[in-house]
């Protein structure tokens, strides 16, 4: 199928996509469209105005911050983070995580700030931002936001941005020293999206859980922050951490998998990606 007839703007500054998406109250932001362009010939999507914010360079690049944390621009491409040495070096989580999204062609034009935009629960990005505690800034008429990950995702493909702002930058705080990670999904083909998946860091003392961190993707309406899984972990250990995420989980029927499958799909993963992070984790 081909989209229905719409006009396209190449903003050139933030201020610039601002102020067109202010003005038309249906218009939509266009970055990497990888998800955007399929939906819009498909007719799932039907706009009068595209607004391609592709072309503002100072979307991109990621910025080192004194916390360890980064501070990540809307426009990084999936693939630019996945081969990112400060990504490997602060995030290894999510640099294990960017190896699943998708084929190579997907990874080399999508972006992160289109992704979590997108807010597809069964993604990697918005399950990733969820885990670190990401904080989302955005732009709008009145100068901008910093929304908590965890607020941001509100339904599927449904999130806390009004119809004049646009996610400019993704603030990744720094991990405590030595915590490990694990990530974990299964699909039914590479490249596919996810069934489920689970991602995880873990702090200790000695062999003391002190800090935990879940999240699960693909069985929830949103990315799923498992906090009752955390404190199972920290204080039962990973078989009841497992347990507990399994009943946190809401997952769907669909043709990929039934609910009960990816209930206990989310057990298994969710006792690998701890079991990992606890190995890696530095007493």
């Amino acid at each position: 199928m081909k989209p229905a007839p719409f006009d396209y703007l190449r903003a050139s500054s933030v201020d610039e996509a601002v102020a067109a998406l202010a003005a038309n109250a249906d218009a939509k932001v266009l970055a990497g469209g990888q998800s955007l362009v399929p939906m819009l010939n498909f007719r799932l999507i039907d706009a009068p105005l595209f607004v391609d914010i592709s072309g503002i360079e100072i979307l991109a690049g990621i910025a080192e911050a004194a916390d360890g944390g980064l501070r990540i621009g809307a426009l990084m491409r999936h693939y630019a983070l996945e081969t990112s040495d400060a990504v490997r070096q602060r995030f290894p989580v999510l640099h294990e995580a960017m190896k699943h999204v998708a084929h190579l062609a997907i990874r080399n034009r999508g972006t992160i700030g289109g992704s979590l935009s997108h807010a597809d629960p069964a993604a990697e990005l918005p399950t990733l931002s969820v885990l670190l505690d990401a904080i989302i800034e955005t732009a709008n008429p009145a100068g901008g936001r910093q929304i908590a990950a965890q607020d941001f995702f509100l339904a599927p493909l449904t999130t806390a941005l009004a119809p004049d702002e646009i996610v400019i930058a993704v603030y990744l705080p720094g991990l405590p020293e030595g915590a490990g990670w694990g990530f974990e999904e299964f699909a039914q083909r590479r490249g596919d999206f996810a069934v489920a998946g689970a991602a995880a860091i873990v702090v200790r003392d000695g062999d003391r859980v002190t800090a935990t961190r879940i999240a699960l993707m693909g069985v929830h309406d949103t990315p799923l922050r498992a906090e009752a899984a955390e404190q199972a972990m920290m204080s039962d250990g990973i078989e009841a951490a497992a347990t507990a995420a399994q009943e946190a989980a809401e997952p769907i029927n669909d043709l990929h998998g039934s609910a009960e499958y990816r209930r206990h799909l989310v057990g298994v993963l969710t006792r690998r990606a701890l079991t990992a992070a606890y190995e890696r984790a530095t007493p």
